[in-house]
């Protein structure tokens, strides 16, 4: 981590106490790797697996909790307290994650134990964000795999720290309540320029706070803006009446009244109930959406007849299941594909080996690519296996 700095404090790092930047230098690569670790273990979190999971993630604990004992030890000053509050914040979160995914295998209902493990992750990822600004290393590290190794991209990241109403943003969604949304608009956004936007709907029980964190470091790389709102009920309305979709609408035009939407490229995605949510508020005549990228859920023909042949025809979709889905068979997804495709929509479909009923990480970036430069004509279809 050569290129570590201690921000904050008014002088140049190497005026800065050596201990305080020892205490750095060995907290920060440990912490990603312990946050790393946590994403990992969520991506491929299925009942045969735990196991095998849980003691990958054990392995990152008593790193992590010693580094983070020196860097508490250290008498940090007054300038860098929100500097040291961020850093340990995040690794408190990803210790006490990593602590309970381990111990999920002997827990009474092990994969729900798992899963409320990994709340601890999005927060862990929230709470070192800020520190994205400050240290060279945390910037690359919320930037995809793609983009880390462009200079000019986190140039221009490096020169647009600070600017007002950039970045994470949040709208009455603090984790105890519902029907509010979080927003990301890039640090380094033209002001003016309309830019995509990437509406991502969480699963069910789930929030659109944590639920913005499966796609920020895609968003963040590609320059896109990203919306996660938070359902008004514990899940999406599925079945009943419909209240969420027209929130969602005010919340898009909200958004385009401070910061343009590219109204070419208005993705509405999501995973599991937010998927088959995805299939009810995209396919509507009225829907402002222009391509759906539902991810894990379920499909019912009579949805395309609720849509209508002018909805359908041309319709962008990337639709996304894995195979090992324990709660959607994948089945539910080839009738998807075959249905819409039959209906004339592009269809790009990706049926993934090893992914059980979890978010596939992965497939945003080619998300993007296919949302921004579309290789796709209206009415071509693909199918393909990974």
């Amino acid at each position: 981590m050569a290129d570590a700095h201690l921000p904050g404090a008014g002088e140049p790092a190497a005026a800065q106490p050596d201990a305080l930047l020892e205490a750095v230098t060995l907290l920060i690569p440990v912490l990603l790797r312990g946050v790393e670790g946590l994403g990992r273990a969520g991506r491929y979190l299925e009942p045969t697996l735990l196991e095998a999971l849980a003691a990958e993630v054990d392995a990152l604990g008593a790193p992590l909790a010693a580094a983070l004992a020196a860097f508490e030890a250290q008498d940090w000053p007054a300038g860098l307290e929100d500097f040291r509050r961020c850093v340990a914040e995040s690794a408190t979160r990803a210790l006490t994650g990593i602590e309970r995914f381990a111990a999920a295998p002997t827990h009474a209902q092990p994969l729900m134990a798992a899963y409320r493990a990994l709340g601890q992750h999005w927060r862990a990822l929230e709470a070192l964000y800020p520190v994205a600004a400050m240290l060279p290393p945390v910037s690359r590290f919320f930037l995809n795999e793609h983009a880390r190794g462009d200079a000019a991209l986190a140039a221009r990241l490096a020169e647009s720290a600070g600017i007002p109403d950039r970045g994470v943003m949040h709208a009455d969604n603090a984790p105890d309540q519902r029907g509010g949304f979080s927003l990301y608009v890039p640090e380094h956004a033209e002001p003016g320029v309309p830019l995509p936007l990437v509406v991502a709907l969480h699963g069910g029980s789930g929030h659109g706070r944590g639920f913005l964190w499966s796609w920020l470091r895609d968003a963040r790389s590609a320059g896109c803006m990203l919306l996660a709102p938070t359902s008004l009920g514990a899940t999406w309305p599925l079945m009943e009446d419909d209240r969420d979709a027209a929130a969602i609408r005010a919340m898009i035009e909200a958004i385009d009244a401070r910061w343009p939407i590219d109204r070419a490229r208005l993705l509405l995605t999501g995973m599991s109930d937010g998927a088959t949510y995805s299939w009810i508020a995209g396919l509507a005549a009225d829907a402002p959406f222009t391509h759906l990228a539902p991810a894990c859920g379920t499909f019912h023909p009579l949805l395309l007849e609720a849509a209508g042949a002018d909805r359908l025809r041309g319709l962008p979709v990337y639709l996304v299941h894995g195979v090992r889905d324990w709660m959607f068979p994948v089945d539910v997804a080839r009738l998807a594909r075959d249905a819409l495709t039959a209906a004339g929509a592009a269809v790009v479909y990706r049926e993934i080996e090893d992914l059980s009923h979890v978010y596939p990480v992965e497939e945003n970036a080619r998300i993007l690519d296919w949302l921004i430069e579309p290789r796709q004509r209206p009415g071509s279809g693909t199918s393909f296996a990974s």
